[in-house]
């Protein structure tokens, strides 16, 4: 049976439109926005614990970075972001849950141009997550190669994380029809980019390594963190070019990500990874658990 990773509910809760809560109903957008026509703009997913968002400052650093690449403007500071993410989080009555910062370039003509693009929207949405199961996490999740290539160099720069995710989502239909979990992506050289959702983990030879962002790879923030983490568990940790076949003959694989947190890998197109969950992947679901702890902990409320 096919163990879905992690999925987000359709949201029943206020959302953050421009300035203010309104319901889900009511935070919508005009068809002539460019987001919803071009998929022009930029999101953020985020997680929070006990009622505080998990690594917000990075998020929002990672959004202004977006939004920088794409020359979208947005007329509210990183406080005023976070003030409202607070609010979101208020308003839904949640503990834990999932949050996504959307930014679109606005409404503009039916056109392309974007000039006449003059005020972006912003919205913040709420919703409760499903998470991965325990039996998952010890079983492990299967995944094949997708079809489809990340195109790095020539097309939009993977670190910018934009709305439009068609790549991503075809990836994740061809999993959908080969029954297993997810998809990886390589790029037009065949090195290892990342999943359709999830950046990728390997050991090998004792060494935790991970695709470069140069090969297509998102700046993911829990990839950012467990490269910090990761020598406190004793592992040398470094991004490094991957192909298949590195994947195929690891010691262990994980995949990663804000909602899906670490997930052991057990087969690659097939191929039985060695171990699954291995000794990194433990140690490191661990300390990652322990900061979330630290930073978010019920001590902080």
């Amino acid at each position: 049976m096919q163990a879905q990773p992690m999925c987000h509910t359709k949201t029943k809760y206020s959302c953050w439109k421009n300035g203010e809560l309104v319901s889900a109903d009511q935070a919508v957008v005009s068809i002539y926005d460019h987001g919803l026509l071009y998929g022009d703009g930029c999101f953020e997913g985020l997680r929070f614990y006990h009622r505080h968002p998990f690594r917000l400052d990075s998020h929002l650093a990672r959004l202004r970075r977006s939004l920088s690449a794409l020359a979208i403007t947005v007329p509210y500071t990183d406080d005023t972001l976070a003030q409202a993410v607070m609010a979101c989080i208020g308003s839904s009555g949640m503990g834990d849950g999932y949050l996504r910062i959307l930014v679109t370039r606005g409404e503009g003509d039916m056109g392309l141009n974007p000039r006449n693009c003059t005020a972006p929207n912003v919205f913040i949405i709420p919703a409760s997550l499903s998470l991965v199961s325990d039996e998952t996490r010890r079983q492990g999740v299967s995944l094949i190669t997708s079809s489809i290539k990340r195109a790095v160099g020539t097309g939009l720069d993977a670190r910018v994380k934009s709305l439009n995710y068609l790549h991503s989502v075809l990836a994740r239909a061809e999993a959908n029809a080969a029954g297993v979990d997810e998809a990886i992506l390589l790029n037009q050289f065949g090195q290892v980019a990342e999943c359709s959702a999830e950046n990728i983990f390997v050991v090998k030879a004792g060494s935790l390594l991970t695709p470069p962002v140069q090969d297509g790879a998102l700046e993911g923030i829990t990839r950012e963190t467990l490269l910090e983490l990761a020598p406190q568990q004793g592992l040398e940790a470094r991004e490094q070019s991957l192909t298949s076949y590195d994947l195929y003959t690891a010691e262990e694989c994980f995949i990663c990500g804000s909602g899906a947190r670490l997930i052991p890998v057990k087969t690659i197109d097939g191929r039985q990874i060695a171990q699954c969950p291995g000794p990194a992947y433990q140690r490191l679901s661990l300390a990652y658990q322990a900061l979330i702890d630290d930073e978010c902990g019920e001590k902080r409320q």
